[in-house]
């Protein structure tokens, strides 16, 4: 399945490309999951995974961002999927995921994993759904 990138921009993986302090503000200010987040704590998170910043092909500003915490061989765990507030609407946030789903898509995961609140229709055109048994999965720490 592929989801169209709509004209005007583009997707990159290049960690050079991010501006962590952007992603730093949009998240620790804007996302509901990561409000607070220090910018210590997201600069670790972002050195430590697979990152895919969304650009507007024109100016080159950096208008979306979402992060992968994988092993590249059996596991992933996709999260901070952000798209800027003026940005929205125009299928951008459809179109990222499906792109980190197209990049690991190589690696012959097991299992890619999300969390939401709010955006099960977005993960859903992706291909995402609800998991088949709950009842096998535990957590540690924050629910």
């Amino acid at each position: 399945m592929h989801t169209a990138l709509p004209a005007g921009y583009e997707i990159s993986a290049d960690p050079a490309r991010l501006d962590p302090a952007l992603i730093h503000r949009w998240l620790s200010q804007d996302a509901y999951w990561a409000l607070g987040r220090s910018r210590e704590k997201q600069d670790a998170a972002i050195a430590g995974s697979l990152n895919f910043g969304l650009y507007d092909s024109a100016s080159g500003a950096q208008v979306g961002y979402a992060r992968v915490v994988t092993d590249r061989a059996t596991f992933a765990w996709l999260c901070d999927v952000y798209i800027a507030p003026d940005a929205r609407g125009k299928g951008l946030g459809t179109a990222l995921v499906a792109a980190v789903r197209e990049h690991l898509a190589p690696y012959g995961l097991r299992r890619v994993l999300l969390a939401t609140a709010d955006a099960h229709e977005v993960y859903a055109k992706i291909g995402f759904e609800p998991l088949a048994k709950p009842e096998k999965w535990m957590a540690l720490g924050e629910q």
